[in-house]
């Protein structure tokens, strides 16, 4: 195995496509009055659709990441390394969905799976930070890429043990602690892979425009240095409904506004933007990349909507949340592992045929999405009414007057199955016959 990489982005389709599968089901379940029990129940398809979904995003990034870095220099010890790297990672995603079919819970949100096989997954990522150091080395400026997926690679780390603390009873037995440190967990585990698939995303954009130097510039460090400040403190706003210390909040409040900075630096470049899409129009990766830049547009403006806290208070819990999860997820990391996807696999041809084919997909998808989210958005309001109290039916009887949203909301994420669902296997199968060296 010359390099593993591209068996990484193999399994990570397959991830994908499993993932869109069981969200597709588990999105069936609200139409069921009677519970299932078992596999195909709610209570294991939502695992099985997040961690299948989560799993593909930061499989995908580690994949295009070995793309990368492989190339530079190739030694016995850096081909050790890949190899036990992809052997734990291999083993950690066999046991974790062993865990999920036999009902082998234990685990806490997003990471329901027995405790045992989050083992294989931190020495996996301790593994391959070693392998990262190995082939980068420091004898050279590093570009804002470099330093992205870097400090990706160590949070990832440091949260992802803080996220198993609380299995030393210690944690356990201090209720408000213990939710703490798990809400800050998750969202911190958040931003540590987005810096990973975002550096992605920066050196699919030097590839394509050719200039090397916007990776170099103050401004673009500026940028990263934001990004790594809001992944060590946004998380914050995960945790206004718990007691804590209200310094926790208010620096937490100040960190998310500053969100604001990225939200005007893309109204800042939106129209250098649109005289490049006539011209990368036709070239996938670049098409993706802008829709990715189009969602993360959306997605921030809901992000800073739902981290004020008078919003918040209303907001937490509801199909709302689920709405900011869905959109950061598809609309941005999974445009930008489609991007990579067509930039590291090169067809040996195409015709017009299937790239009219393909771009009228794309359109779908990005107005399937669109809807798909505004239909989560509308069931987060009628909760969200309902929680406050403002609402004076049962449960049973929201949820009914919510049948319409909800209607709607299956029948968009069916076609997101589909239609996404079609580039995944579609790109797998290229991905047999030639790849980008």
């Amino acid at each position: 195995m010359k390099n593993h990489g591209i068996y990484l982005i193999r399994i990570a389709l397959i991830l994908l496509l499993l993932g869109l599968f069981f969200g597709h089901l588990a999105s069936e379940s609200y139409r069921i009055t009677e519970p299932k029990s078992g596999v195909m129940g709610f209570l294991s398809l939502r695992p099985l659709h997040v961690s299948s979904v989560y799993l593909s995003i930061i499989t995908a990034g580690l994949g295009f990441l070995t793309l990368i870095i492989a190339k530079r220099k190739t030694t016995l010890f850096g081909t050790l390394l890949q190899y036990l790297h992809f052997s734990l990672w291999i083993i950690a995603l066999f046991g974790i969905f062993y865990s999920y079919l036999t009902g082998d819970f234990g685990g806490r949100e997003y990471w329901e799976f027995n405790p045992f096989w989050a083992l294989p997954i931190l020495i996996s990522f301790i593994v391959y930070l070693i392998y990262y150091l190995h082939q980068m080395g420091f004898k050279e400026k590093w570009p804002v890429y470099y330093w992205m997926w870097l400090t990706g690679i160590l949070f990832f780390i440091f949260t992802f043990i803080e996220n198993y603390l609380w299995i030393f009873s210690y944690f356990r037995s201090h209720f408000i602690t213990d939710m703490t440190i798990q809400w800050k967990a998750n969202g911190a585990l958040v931003g540590a892979v987005n810096q990973i698939i975002y550096g992605i995303a920066f050196y699919l954009m030097e590839k394509i425009s050719k200039d090397t130097k916007t990776s170099f510039h103050k401004l673009s460090f500026a940028m990263y240095f934001l990004g790594l400040f809001n992944l060590i403190f946004n998380w914050g706003h995960h945790i206004y409904l718990l007691p804590t210390e209200k310094v926790i909040h208010y620096i937490a409040y100040a960190v998310s506004m500053t969100e604001w900075i990225i939200f005007i630096k893309i109204f800042y470049n939106w129209n250098n933007q649109l005289k490049e899409n006539t011209t990368y129009y036709n070239f996938f990766p670049y098409r993706f990349l802008m829709a990715a830049d189009y969602w993360v547009m959306l997605n921030l403006g809901l992000a800073l909507l739902i981290s004020i806290p008078a919003i918040n208070l209303y907001t937490h819990g509801t199909h709302i949340t689920v709405a900011h999860a869905m959109g950061t997820t598809i609309g941005i990391n999974t445009m930008i592992i489609l991007a990579a996807c067509f930039y590291f696999i090169k067809p040996s041809f195409i015709s017009n045929k299937v790239l009219n084919f393909n771009s009228l997909i794309f359109w779908i998808v990005q107005y399937t999405l669109l809807f798909f989210l505004i239909s989560l958005v509308a069931m987060g309001i009628k909760k969200a009414l309902w929680q406050a109290g403002l609402d004076d039916n049962t449960f049973s009887e929201m949820m009914n007057e919510n049948s319409f949203w909800t209607t709607l909301f299956i029948l968009f994420g069916t076609i997101l199955m589909f239609t996404l669902g079609y580039f995944v296997i579609y790109l797998f199968i290229k991905s047999w016959k030639k790849i980008n060296s």
